[in-house]
Parts: structure tokens; C-alpha cells; sequence
């Protein structure tokens, strides 16, 4: 399965919001054995999210929307999926009793403040989509075909996320070395693993740990394994993070 994140949000762009949600949902995503082929950032503006939706939705298994959601004039991502299948915005009976119950909700707790939030508006989705409650704040979500829409806040995200979970899933499995050697010391033997098996392998220093953190992904996990012996043997590396003694080193820091 291959899948396509469009994060929403004119926030994301200027740097005023870390966008930790693509980070999490790949990685959630990859350990379900899926292949994340594409994340892009766009901005709060209906006809860029429509027209990447459309083609992400023809080009990809899966697509998943996050941000823009809910009442805000900047919130405009249900309109832009409703436009990318040519459908129309309505509240279901379901949408309805959700957004019902959270206000409720949120009236119990600040009883002195008047709520002016238009409940047939935050209740909307696509015409025919699936309804997906948010259980931690009004806006649902929903899924229309092969798009799954979210909302931006990561919490709720996350416990959206959680209810579909499931309906994502793949064959691609990932193993990890560790290897003090300098990076260009090891290109050939990184070349040769590809060629002799079918996997891909990815080189990632990382400086702090001073090490190298290769990682090895393929669709067959006896190929994966004997493509991560045959590295093992082919260069100094472990499957446990390691750093080197620089104790041992005249030329190091002591």
C-alpha cells in the first residue's frame, strides 16, 4: 500500500507550527508496513487542496488529509474535498449528535459564556462520505472514497487516527544497523547489498550518537534477513547502537 499525507495549513508553512503530525502519521504508517510516498504542505486556500487531492487520490492507494477543519474563515479543507469529488457539504444525523454532545460539553464547563458556533456548519461533511467522530473536540472528520480526512490538532489526530487504523496496512518490513565506519567507507558494500538483494538501504548519520544508522527495507522478510546477514558480514556494524571509544584514540576527545 502506498499513501500520500497533504498536511493543511498556512501555520506549517511560515514556520509559526512544527508539523509534527506528517512525522507521527509516517511513522505510524511504516510500522503497519505501508510506503509513504509522498507529504506536502499546503496553504489554507480550497482550490490548491482540491487539486493535489485529486491527483494524490488517482495516484495512491490511500490519501490522508490533516488540518483545516472545523469553523475558522481559514478552515476550508472540507470544502475543498467536497469540490475534489464534486459533492455537497451536509451534517448527518450522526455528525449532528456529536457535535451536540461536545458543545454540551463545553457549555457544562464555562457556563457563563454563550457559545455562537453554527452547528449545522461544524457538522458538515461530503455528501456520501463516512462519518468519523471527534471525541476530543467538535469537527469530525471523514472518509470519502480513498481519502481520509483528519483534523490538525495532534491529539485529535491522534485518536481519529486511531479509529481507522486498522484499514491501513502493507508488506514492507525494515531492519537497522549501526556502524561507527566513516559513510564514504561503506558505499560500496551499501551498493553491493542492493544489487545482490531486492532492497533498499538508507544511510543516516547521525553525529550526536557518532555513529552511521543504516536501515534496510524490503516487501520479503526472508530477502530482508539475508541481505542483513550479508551486510553484517561485509562491513564492521551491529544490529544495537553503537559509538566509538575514543578512549582508544590518541587523535579524540579524552
Amino acid at each position: 500500500m502506498e499513501v500520500a499525507l497533504l498536511t493543511v495549513g498556512d501555520e506549517l508553512l511560515s514556520g509559526d507550527t512544527l508539523n509534527t503530525n506528517a512525522n507521527w502519521l509516517a511513522t505510524q504508517l511504516s510500522d503497519r508496513g505501508v510506503r509513504v510516498a509522498r507529504i506536502l504542505s499546503v496553504a489554507d486556500e480550497a482550490t490548491e487542496i482540491t487539486t493535489h487531492l485529486t491527483q494524490y487520490s488517482n495516484e495512491f492507494d490511500r490519501v490522508i488529509v490533516t488540518g483545516g477543519i472545523g469553523g475558522t474563515p481559514d478552515d476550508v479543507t472540507m470544502e475543498a474535498v467536497a469540490d475534489a469529488f464534486g459533492r455537497e457539504l451536509q451534517a448527518t444525523e450522526l455528525t449532528r449528535e456529536s457535535v451536540d454532545q461536545r458543545l454540551a460539553e463545553l457549555e457544562a464547563r464555562m457556563p457563563d459564556r454563550e457559545l455562537a458556533i453554527d452547528r449545522e456548519a461544524e457538522a458538515a461533511i461530503p455528501e456520501g462520505s463516512r462519518p468519523l467522530l471527534n471525541e476530543t473536540s467538535l469537527a469530525p472528520g471523514c472518509v470519502i472514497e480513498n481519502v481520509y480526512v483528519l483534523p490538525g490538532i495532534p491529539s485529535e489526530l491522534k485518536a481519529m487516527f486511531g479509529a481507522v487504523a486498522a484499514e491501513f496496512s502493507g508488506d514492507r518490513s525494515s531492519r537497522f544497523l549501526y556502524t561507527i565506519e566513516p559513510e564514504a567507507n561503506i558505499v560500496p558494500a551499501l551498493e553491493a547489498t542492493m544489487d545482490r538483494f531486492s532492497v533498499t538501504v538508507g544511510s543516516y548519520p547521525d553525529f550526536e550518537a557518532d555513529h552511521n544508522r543504516l536501515k534496510l527495507t524490503a516487501t520479503d522478510e526472508s530477502v530482508l534477513e539475508a541481505a542483513t546477514d550479508w551486510l553484517l558480514s561485509a562491513i564492521n556494524a551491529s544490529e544495537t547502537p553503537v559509538s566509538r571509544d575514543w578512549s582508544a584514540d590518541d587523535d579524540g576527545p579524552k
